[in-house]
């Protein structure tokens, strides 16, 4: 994953352009509705699950574990105001944090070691 994954990870995503019922799904509950219908409607159907017998199989490749200057510059480029979570703490507070090289290690060593253990 390079910075400008990250960066379009922690930015707010449109919605995707959904039509169903001829209709498009604008809004959020929209979408959710339909997802919600398709599901339902698709939930007694057989599947075969033979298909995925004839696919073939890709070689894992192992994660790259993320660089402080990679890290930094995807941190440096959010927004201050929010960042997701329940406690909704600020990416300010974050890029302050960064700033501290000792911080900023703990900070890649916990998330090197989510990846490393598949977390």
């Amino acid at each position: 994953m390079d910075t400008w994954d990250l960066i379009k990870w922690v930015n707010k995503c449109k919605l995707p352009v959904v039509k169903f019922n001829n209709q498009l799904c604008l809004e959020i509950d929209d979408l959710w509705n339909a997802l919600h219908s398709t599901f339902n409607k698709a939930q007694d159907r057989h599947v075969d699950f033979s298909l995925l017998n004839k696919l073939q199989d890709n070689k894992l490749e192992a994660w790259l574990s993320f660089s402080k200057v990679e890290f930094r510059n995807a941190i440096c480029n959010c927004n201050n105001s929010s960042m997701p979570g329940p406690n909704k703490p600020l990416w300010h507070y974050l890029k302050i944090i960064v700033n501290n090289s000792v911080h900023m290690s703990k900070i890649i060593d916990i998330a090197n070691m989510c990846f490393d253990i598949g977390f």
